[in-house]
Order: structure tokens, then sequence, then C-alpha cells
């Protein structure tokens, strides 16, 4: 983990996502956008990079640039935010995707955000374990082979984890 960065996507991140998305395994893909996507059509990659009054899109890179994570949050219904993470398959297991999420919830939380919600397939065990681990107080719905999550955001806790003089693009 050591050289990656947590940064804010742009436009000219499409290409990068794109490889990003394309090389993550079926199995990985699956977890996250609920099928595969062997060819992300053009607006699904413009979706990933979208970043504006209702969206906020992360991106973990590595020190030569390449993409190794995605984070989004967009304002929902469920919630006053909902989020979608992804790391790709070689970076899994490393504490990337819990980095992601506490920054992408701290900036959330910075413009008012108060509860998160996410769709998690129920097969995504690794991701179950750590909404038990960060939200031990989550409701949680299974509906159709997915599970439904809904949280409230502790600011102590992203904010202990973050530390008292980081930025939240700080890793």
């Amino acid at each position: 983990m050591l050289g990656t960065q947590i940064r804010p996507a742009g436009p000219d991140d499409e290409e990068r996502v794109r490889r990003f998305v394309t090389g993550l395994s079926l199995h990985t893909q699956t977890l996250r956008f609920f099928t595969g996507c062997a060819s992300p059509a053009a607006s699904l990659i413009r979706a990933l990079v979208a970043v504006n009054e209702r969206r906020d899109v992360l991106v973990a890179t590595t020190p030569d640039g390449e993409i190794v994570g995605h984070a989004m949050s967009y304002r929902g219904e469920a919630a006053d935010v909902e989020i979608a993470v992804v790391v790709t398959d070689d970076w899994q297991g490393r504490g990337l995707g819990p980095r992601l999420v506490r920054t992408l919830l701290l900036r959330a939380f910075v413009l008012g955000a108060r509860t998160v919600a996410m769709d998690v397939m129920g097969e995504n065990r690794r991701a179950l374990r750590l909404v038990r681990r960060v939200w031990p107080d989550a409701r949680m719905r299974v509906c159709s082979g997915s599970v439904e999550v809904t949280a409230m955001i502790d600011p102590a806790v992203l904010f202990a984890e973050q530390g008292s003089v980081a930025t939240p693009l700080t890793v």
C-alpha cells in the first residue's frame, strides 16, 4: 500500500478506469456491478468518473498512476448517501477497500451526510464482514440475493481513523 494515493476521479481518468474495470475478474465485476462487463459501455465508464453536486468519485492509484481501487457515492433515496466500492483482485485484502470507504464517507459527512446505504451481493462475505465490523448496528435486509444495508455514519470513527491533522485525501 506504500505509495498508493486516494484522489478524486476526473474526466482524464476515463481510459484508466476502463482498463481497471476490464482488468477485474468476472467474479469481482459481478460482486461490484451485479453482472460481468467484459466490454463496459462508454456510458458506464463516463458514469464511473462523473463528479457533480450529487456524486463523488474517488480512485486509488499506484505511484505509476494505475488505478487499483474505485469508490463512488451519490445522494441516495435509502440514506443520505449510497456507496459502491471495488478494488482490483491483486489488491484485495490489503485494507484498501476500507480506506476508500472511510475517505468517501468522511467527504460525504463534511457535506452533511449522516446515513449511508449500500447493496451488497449476499455472497460477498468480505464486504459483509466489513459492514458488521464498522457498523454493528446496521440494518440489513435481504432482497433478491442482495443485502440492503443502511447505517449511521459515526464521525468519531471517521475522524479517529483519519487522524486529527490529516486531510480527507491523506493516505
